[in-house]
C-alpha cells in the first residue's frame, strides 16, 4: 500500500458519518458507539470528524469536538481508530497531523484527549512523534468498560496536552538516552515469568531531588498480558498508577519516550522530566 493511496478528509454529511458509526461498532461493539446525532451535531458546532480512505473506503477516523476549561476553548480528541486489517501503515498519525491542521483553521491551539498509558503503540504516537505532554493521570477515567479492547481493567488514562502551534516531536534526549541507562535508572523493575511476561518486582527511588530526568518502563505488549494473565495486566496498571501519580503530585510532566527495540527487553519507557 503506497501512501498516496489515503484520503483524509474532513466528514460533513449523515452518510458519511454513518459509515464511522459502522466502523466503530466494528472496533469496539456496537453497544458504546458514537451516535450520528452526536457527531453531526459536533460538526456543525466547532467540531471535527476525518475519515481515512482507501479506494473510496473508510479504514480509519477521528472524532473531536469543542472542550473549555472555564478560561480557555480547546479542541477535545474523543476518539480514533483504524481498521485492524490496515494497522501498523501510519494511518493513525495521518489523521492526527490532518485534525492539527483542520484545527488550526478553526482557531485552535490547544488539543487534548486521554489515552491508556500502558499501551505502548499509543505513547509512542502521542509522546515521541506527535510531541504531546502529559502531567494528569485519571483513575479509572471511564469506570468499569465491557468493550473488547478494555474488558476487565480499570480504565486509568493520560490526559494529553498538544500545544498545536508548537513544531516538533519528543525532546532530543528521548533519543540520546542509552539502553543500559534506562535500564540502571528505570523507577520500576521487573522479573519475565514463566510464560514470558515482565512482571513489576520493585519499585527505585528517584536518587535525588535535584534529579532532573526518570524513566518509567510499560509493557511493549500490554495488550497481549491482558489477554494471557489478568492479574500480571492489573499489578502493571496498579504500580505504574501510583508511580504516575506520586510524580505528577511532585511537579513531573512526561515530555517523551523510547521505543525499544530490543527483542529480549520487553519494555518501553516514559521520559519525564521536572
Amino acid at each position: 500500500m503506497q501512501s498516496e493511496e489515503i484520503e483524509i478528509r474532513s466528514l460533513h454529511l449523515i452518510e458519511e458519518l454513518e459509515e464511522v458509526r459502522e466502523l466503530e461498532s466494528k472496533i469496539w461493539g456496537g453497544d458504546d458507539s458514537v451516535p450520528t446525532h452526536q457527531t453531526i451535531t459536533a460538526v456543525k458546532n466547532g467540531g471535527l470528524v476525518l475519515g481515512a480512505y482507501i479506494n473510496q473506503e473508510l479504514i480509519g477516523f477521528q472524532y473531536s469536538f469543542p472542550g473549555f476549561n472555564g478560561t480557555s476553548v480547546y479542541l477535545c480528541s474523543h476518539i480514533l481508530a483504524t481498521d485492524e486489517q490496515f494497522r501498523n501503515k501510519k494511518i493513525g498519525e495521518k489523521l492526527k497531523l490532518a485534525q492539527r491542521e483542520e484545527a488550526r483553521k478553526l482557531g485552535y491551539s490547544l488539543i487534548t484527549w486521554t489515552y491508556d498509558p500502558l499501551q505502548s503503540v499509543n505513547g509512542y504516537l502521542n509522546i515521541a512523534k506527535l510531541g504531546g505532554v502529559c502531567s494528569t493521570y485519571i483513575e479509572n477515567c471511564y469506570g468499569e468498560m465491557d468493550d473488547l479492547l478494555n474488558n476487565g481493567m480499570p480504565s486509568d488514562r493520560f490526559l494529553v496536552e498538544w500545544h498545536i502551534n508548537s513544531e516538533g516531536g519528543a525532546t532530543s534526549s528521548t533519543h540520546e538516552v542509552e539502553l543500559d541507562v534506562l535500564l540502571e535508572k528505570s523507577v520500576i523493575q521487573w522479573e519475565v515469568n514463566e510464560e514470558g511476561l515482565p512482571i513489576p518486582s520493585r519499585t527505585n527511588v528517584l536518587q535525588s531531588e535535584q534529579q532532573e530526568t526518570a524513566y518509567v518502563p510499560i509493557p511493549k505488549a500490554f495488550q497481549a498480558i491482558k489477554e494471557a494473565d489478568s492479574e500480571a495486566a492489573l499489578k502493571w496498571r496498579m504500580v505504574t498508577r501510583d508511580i504516575f501519580l506520586g510524580m505528577f503530585q511532585k511537579g513531573w510532566k512526561v515530555t517523551g519516550f523510547h521505543k525499544n527495540s530490543v527483542q529480549g527487553i520487553p519494555v518501553n519507557f516514559y521520559v519525564l522530566t521536572k
